[in-house]
């Protein structure tokens, strides 16, 4: 649901040689550059033809989207639907519209719904990026201007008190002044990095998944409902499904919501830059210039990475020194510095993860609530990670794909719907230089260069 690298215009502590915080595919030289998409296909989202693979049908390997521009420069995936941002500052959309994430109309046919289109009401401002999560997506222009449309009775959406719904791009007003240069979206929260490292947050904040708000902290009854299933190494299919189901259900009986409408300056982080954040479903990571790493939120399956479990944010047990974040459903990834030895200037990167793990996302053997070095990676230099709700992805410096976890739908690009428990090297893009990589829930983006 998050991309990769991304966060203030200034380089963070230890970034690799080449490596930017605005992982943008202007590095490509005015190449053409293509969007691919495998995995589940039943919300649209893979943008693909019904003639080509019928309708709801899911793509097993990377199958280039037709009907974009050859100039897409960064991409997004939310839960169930698509963004892509163009070279001059257009974004195109498609996958589910049920809650008008697409920026075109709910009443639009079903059938059209895997139709990329343009989305309409951003002419007034020039996009850098888009971000997506379930039923809200956003956009940020050249300005520093956030843009948000969709729906959220959790106030995602951040442009005023009890304000639902928006069926066009509409700025939030509340950050006007400020320069935002990433924005992650959880289920019902989200996250907004500045320039300055400021960070704002807005929507539900049960569990401190926002931190202090000025707020009173308080539990999400939804904690409660994954206690009772244990760790996901013990959880069967049927306890699988069985505890979505009942997540699902009191998320549709929760009354009273505790809601921020409006982006909040976060009390922990009021006298510390940031230079990343990233939201999973119902928690919170923020990593700071000096390279603390803290997390938020629900710690149902350990996605905190801390034996701390007071309320609010506190530092993530982590041995590394964090460059990037990335989070799944209830899983945290991130690309971490390495020194290759005591005398040398030369560092390299790996990849660290916790959380959830009953379809292998972790990638790696051990405590699952503890952040552990992915050793299938060893070989390699990962310099962006996403994570879907069950499944892992890693590009690294030699442009490609690496995927690992849940294989249904075959949302691992792999040919197959088998699980992998270790990172395996998606040998359909051989040829092809792969320059972001993002998932969703149950389906993939990639952007390559022919």
């Amino acid at each position: 649901m998050l991309r990769f690298i991304k966060s203030g215009p200034r380089s963070a502590p230890g970034l690799l040689p080449g490596m930017t915080r605005r992982w943008m595919c202007s590095g490509a030289g005015g190449s053409k550059t293509t969007v691919m998409s495998f995995g589940d296909g039943s919300h649209g989202a893979l943008g693909l033809p019904t003639s080509q693979l019928g309708l709801g049908c899911d793509a097993y390997e990377p199958t280039p989207v037709p009907g974009l521009p050859p100039n897409i420069s960064s991409i997004a995936a939310g839960h169930y639907h698509s963004l892509a941002v163009t070279s001059d500052g257009h974004v195109w959309s498609w996958g589910r519209n049920h809650e008008s994430q697409l920026g075109r109309p709910r009443l639009a046919p079903r059938e059209s719904w895997n139709e990329p289109k343009r989305v309409e009401g951003l002419d007034q401002v020039r996009v850098q990026e888009a971000f997506a999560s379930g039923v809200v997506s956003a956009a940020i222009g050249d300005d520093g201007s956030l843009w948000v449309w969709g729906k959220s009775k959790r106030g995602q959406l951040g442009i005023g008190e009890g304000i639902t719904e928006a069926l066009l791009p509409t700025r939030v007003e509340t950050l006007v002044g400020e320069e935002i240069v990433k924005v992650s979206l959880g289920w019902g929260h989200a996250l907004a990095l500045t320039n300055q490292g400021k960070v704002f947050g807005w929507g539900y904040y049960a569990d401190g998944r926002l931190g202090k708000i000025g707020k009173s902290l308080e539990s999400s009854p939804l904690d409660s409902v994954a206690g009772k299933f244990g760790s996901s190494q013990e959880l069967s299919n049927s306890m699988f499904e069985a505890a979505e189901k009942l997540v699902l259900e009191s998320i549709g009986k929760e009354k009273d919501m505790p809601i921020v409408w409006k982006p909040s300056v976060i009390e922990e982080l009021h006298d510390v830059e940031v230079v990343d954040v990233s939201c999973g479903l119902d928690h919170s990571l923020v990593l700071c210039r000096d390279g603390i790493l803290l997390s938020s939120g629900s710690n149902a399956y350990g996605q905190l990475g801390r034996e701390n479990a007071n309320l609010g944010m506190h530092p993530v047990d982590i041995n590394l020194r964090p460059l990037s974040l990335a989070s799944g459903m209830g899983h945290s990834l991130a690309i971490c510095q390495v020194q290759l030895s005591s005398d040398s200037r030369i560092n390299s990167s790996t990849l660290v993860s916790w959380g959830w793990n009953h379809n292998s996302q972790l990638g790696r053997d051990g405590p699952e609530n503890v952040p552990l070095v992915v050793e299938g990676l060893a070989d390699e230099t990962p310099v962006g990670a996403s994570g879907g709700r069950a499944h892992s992805m890693v590009v690294t410096d030699k442009k490609e794909l690496w995927t690992w976890g849940c294989g249904r739908n075959g949302r691992l690009a792999l040919g197959s719907s088998m699980d992998e428990a270790e990172p395996m090297l998606v040998e359909y893009l051989e040829g092809r230089q792969v320059i972001q990589a993002v998932a969703g829930f149950d389906h993939s983006l990639v952007l390559v260069v022919e």
